[in-house]
C-alpha cells in the first residue's frame, strides 16, 4: 500500500499559492492516473486506486497546513499504512523556486505542516517530495508563502510539479524503493 499527501490549505482564497504547491502536485498526479480527489473522509479530500494490486490511496488534507498530521495520521492507521508507506509532498523556504528534493526521512526543517505530521505519526521516518519555493527577501515568510508564484517563476514550478509527479508515478508503478527514486530525481 501506500499513501501520497499533498499539504496545502483547502479554499479558494489559498488556491494555487506557494503554500499550496502540494495541493497542486496532488491535482496533477490525480489527473495523469485519472482519478478524481472528492472522497471526504477523515478531514481530506481522498482517491483510491490500485496500482499492479497495490492499493494508492492521494489525500488532500482539509485540516489547513498546521493541522496536516491530524488527516494523516487518523488515515495512516484506519488503512493500516506504515511510515515508509507514506510520501508527503510539501514546500520548501529553504531552496530555490523549482528545484526538486525527494528525502527518506528528517526533522521538519521548521515546516509547520511537516511538525504536525511527524507529531502525528510517532516518526520523522517517511518519504517528502520538497518543491522550493525560496525564501522570501523582503516579506515576511507569512505573507510569502500564501501568494501566488511570479509570471516569471511559473514556469519553474510547472516543471518541478511535472517532475514531483513523475517521480511518484514511478514509485506507484515500479519495483523500486524511494531511495532509488532520489538518486533518479535529486539533481
Amino acid at each position: 500500500m501506500k499513501m501520497i499527501v499533498g499539504l496545502g490549505n483547502p479554499g479558494s482564497k489559498y488556491a494555487h499559492t506557494k503554500h499550496n504547491i502540494g495541493f497542486d502536485t496532488i491535482d496533477r498526479l490525480s489527473e495523469n492516473l485519472g482519478l478524481q480527489i472528492n472522497k471526504n473522509e477523515f478531514s481530506a479530500l481522498t482517491a483510491t486506486t490500485k496500482i499492479n494490486g497495490e492499493k494508492v490511496l492521494l489525500v488532500k488534507p482539509l485540516t489547513f497546513m498546521n493541522d496536516s498530521g491530524r488527516a494523516v495520521g487518523d488515515l495512516m492507521h484506519y488503512y493500516q499504512f506504515k511510515p515508509a508507506e507514506i510520501a508527503i509532498i510539501q514546500d520548501d523556504l529553504d531552496m530555490p523556486v523549482g528545484k526538486l528534493r525527494l528525502r527518506t526521512h528528517g526533522a521538519s526543517g521548521g515546516h509547520n505542516g511537516i511538525k504536525s505530521i511527524i507529531k502525528a505519526v510517532g516518526t520523522e521516518e517517511f518519504n517528502r517530495v520538497k518543491i522550493g519555493i525560496q525564501h522570501p527577501q523582503r516579506s515576511k515568510v507569512v505573507d510569502w508563502v500564501l501568494t501566488p508564484f511570479s509570471k516569471d517563476d511559473q514556469p519553474l514550478i510547472e516543471l518541478a510539479i511535472d517532475h514531483a509527479s513523475s517521480a511518484l508515478e514511478d514509485w506507484l508503478s515500479e519495483d523500486t524503493d524511494f531511495t532509488d527514486l532520489m538518486n533518479r530525481y535529486n539533481g
